[in-house]
């Protein structure tokens, strides 16, 4: 049976987001840089509007003793150097980010500023920490272990659409946390037999094209690969799986509220509400080199039940039972 809630591992060093008082102990007003992979007005919801949440929380009052320096790709990748960059002039404090190509572009341009990753598709794969328990040099954070559930996703799946025999399963090509994930959920589809079409993306200009050339062959269901660029455009993968009349699943709770039919994953804007424990814990002198990796145990399993009957498929009552959330 699919767990029901996402609980996130709290390792040593008594990581709880317990509320402090902070303003009345300083003050210094503490800068926080807060970089962002994706454009702003898809992503801040999810990501940068929790994250101030836990520092309110906290007791952090932007204005009083807190200011949020944002800097966004909106989708332009190759500015993450020069976003960053600029984030080490202005010398803030602590740099926030998330996804492989935003942390590593931080790890490259600072070795001084503390990093926190609010999401990480396995930081020990990809290469950005030595280890969970001590992740070393400057970085610390939390790791959606993403990259670890296409056996889960694809399980899912065939709850949810018995009888699928062939799927197609959607990635940003070029991106490593997204490649990590593929890989496994490839393998996954391939061990229980299932027939496999790969279509890659580089943009979002390639979007329209992908999802039409996945629909012309006809399989049972999408597997949508989260990272970046899917979570950014969510809404259109799940409007263009609806008009190809495609089942589909992704990685990332959001992916349901924006019409997406199924998400196995951990609660996103959770995720970037916790990284604010970890922001003032190294704002009161803990070395981030010394803060575990904190790992979802448990995730969420999201059902659309309006994008289902417009799909045309009922879902298994024993697969709603085990819901955590279903949309009616």
């Amino acid at each position: 049976m699919l767990p029901r809630r996402v609980l996130l591992r709290t390792a040593a060093l008594g990581l709880i987001a317990v509320p402090r008082a902070v303003a009345a102990q300083t003050r210094r007003v503490w800068r926080v840089g807060f970089l962002g992979d994706g454009p702003r007005a898809e992503r801040v919801a999810i990501s940068l509007e929790p994250f101030r949440m836990g520092l309110r929380g906290l007791g952090y009052v932007e204005g009083q003793n807190l200011a949020i320096e944002e800097r966004w790709t909106d989708g332009r990748v190759e500015q993450l150097p020069l976003l960053v960059e600029d984030l080490v002039r202005l010398k803030v404090d602590v740099i926030v980010t998330h996804g492989v190509r935003a942390i590593r572009a931080s790890q490259a341009a600072t070795t001084a500023i503390p990093i926190v990753m609010a999401v990480s598709p396995d930081p020990i794969a990809t290469g950005l920490v030595a280890s969970l328990s001590r992740p070393g040099g400057n970085t610390t954070g939390l790791t959606d272990q993403v990259a670890e559930l296409g056996e889960k996703e694809v399980q899912v799946l065939r709850d949810v659409v018995p009888g699928v025999r062939r799927v197609a399963i959607l990635w940003h090509e070029g991106n490593p946390g997204a490649q990590v994930t593929f890989d496994q959920t490839r393998v996954a589809a391939a061990k229980v037999g299932l027939g496999i079409t790969i279509v890659g993306v580089r943009s979002a200009e390639e979007l329209d094209g992908a999802l039409a050339q996945v629909a012309s062959g006809r399989p049972d269901a999408l597997i949508v690969i989260h990272d970046v660029l899917t979570v950014s455009h969510r809404a259109r993968i799940a409007r263009l799986a609806l008009q190809y009349k495609l089942p589909s699943i992704c990685g990332s709770s959001p992916y349901v509220d924006a019409g997406g039919l199924v998400a196995y994953a951990p609660d996103l804007p959770a995720l970037f509400s916790r990284a604010a424990v970890y922001v003032d814990r190294i704002l009161r002198g803990a070395a981030p080199a010394n803060l575990p990796i904190e790992q979802p145990t448990r995730f969420q399993l999201r059902i659309n039940l309006r994008t289902a009957r417009a799909l045309g498929l009922t879902i298994p009552p024993a697969v709603l039972a085990r819901a955590d959330e279903v949309i009616e």
